[in-house]
């Protein structure tokens, strides 16, 4: 995200001597995307960045998958993954829901504080269906609530301090996720024409230095098991979050969908209106509450589409999703359509619709260029039923 932040304490002039009250020099560390080409953040350690006293393999959660055969449209039933959060923290009980080769989706609720964490293989960007809490990350923290994207930049080391239980969907790219191109100007400003700008991102607050020395970190990363990823513990002698510190145009931050303005027309507005962000094959989208198609004759629902060139997953959230009234699809539902299979209202919906002035539906949407693949949580919690749902 090209929109420069700073925070803590920080020279006047980048990569000159940078000392504490009693004359001991920072250590500062580069944090950059694309080899020193794009975004970049400078941060200001007490400590060694690099240092550890340890490793070990860390097993990573089950990230095996199946593929979509036969060719089939599911319903996964997500709410039936996890009985409540006791027990499960938002980064080590995550159960994969969808995944290929650019992006996995998994769900979990949690309420336990979640291990110490970096994710070295792409960003993530962590949707909140329900609950509170804190993402703390090395740059400072940030306070999280029903509705809010959390994006954290691939190799931040952060945890997941929820207040109670937490109900959350997490999209990790094998990449980065910014806002789309179109909404940017050449520099990275969000344009007019932008359904949010940069008044609606919150950055963390203040860095915190926190002296405890023999800490863990979780760290995911390329290797070889499944999806081409492995896991490793690193044992360090200070705690990451050492930094007074930093500034620069790479660091998290949380943008709530609440305060996304939705695009409408006369007629109905194709999926990319309602895009949020993009990925390396991918695009995030959100459905609002929102005013529908206004000429005198319009159909408010969704005409029947072929996705050609995606897999289309959209996980219903809130509210009353019109097209898939008599699916069976309700709130904590997901509906995967894949490439190939031409897909769109159920029939009794069309008619239904008409005359409709707005909707009351909240639904987070992810259209993938590969084909998607079942997760362990895909497989356990499909209905086994969805596809047939059109000739009822």
């Amino acid at each position: 995200m090209a929109h420069y932040r700073s925070a803590g304490n920080i020279p006047p002039k980048r990569h000159t001597q940078h000392r504490s009250p009693d004359g001991t020099l920072y250590r500062e560390e580069l944090m950059g995307e694309e080899g020193f080409s794009s975004d970049s953040s400078l941060l200001y350690h007490v400590g060694v960045p690099s240092a550890i006293m340890s490793a070990r393999s860390w097993q990573l959660p089950d990230l095996a998958t199946t593929p979509n055969e036969p060719l089939l449209a599911r319903h996964l039933k997500l709410h039936d993954l996890f009985d409540g959060g006791a027990g499960h923290d938002v980064v080590t009980s995550r159960r994969l829901v969808l995944s290929n080769a650019d992006v996995r989706i998994s769900y979990v609720v949690a309420e336990e504080p979640s291990p110490l964490y970096r994710n070295a293989t792409g960003d993530e960007c962590v949707f909140i269906e329900a609950g509170t809490g804190t993402l703390e990350t090395v740059f400072g923290h940030l306070a999280f609530g029903p509705g809010d994207y959390l994006i954290v930049p691939r190799a931040t080391t952060h945890r997941w301090v929820p207040s109670g239980d937490v109900r959350a969907y997490c999209i990790e790219a094998n990449g980065h996720i910014s806002p789309p191109k179109r909404y940017l100007s050449t520099y990275g400003q969000l344009l007019e024409h932008s359904p949010y700008c940069e008044r609606d991102l919150r950055g963390p607050g203040e860095p915190e230095v926190r002296d405890e020395p023999g800490v863990e970190v979780l760290i995911k990363h390329r290797g070889s098991g499944p999806g081409g990823l492995s896991g490793t513990v690193h044992v360090v002698p200070q705690h990451p979050f050492d930094v007074v510190g930093w500034d620069g145009c790479l660091y998290p931050y949380a943008f709530n969908v609440a305060d996304f303005e939705p695009i409408t027309g006369r007629v109905h507005q194709p999926p990319p209106v309602h895009q949020v962000f993009e990925g390396s094959n991918f695009v995030i989208c959100n459905f609002v509450p929102r005013k529908v198609d206004y000429h005198p004759l319009a159909v408010p629902v969704p005409y029947y589409h072929s996705n050609v060139d995606s897999d289309e997953v959209m996980f219903y959230v809130a509210g009353d999703y019109e097209a898939r009234k008599g699916s069976g699809i309700g709130q904590g539902s997901v509906s995967l359509h894949p490439g190939g299979h031409s897909h769109g209202p159920q029939p009794s919906a069309i008619e239904a619709s008409i005359g409709a002035e707005s909707f009351d539906e909240l639904a987070v949407m992810v259209d993938t260029f590969r084909p998607l693949e079942l997760g362990e949580g895909g497989t356990a919690s499909d209905d086994g039923a969805y596809a047939l749902s059109w000739i009822r």
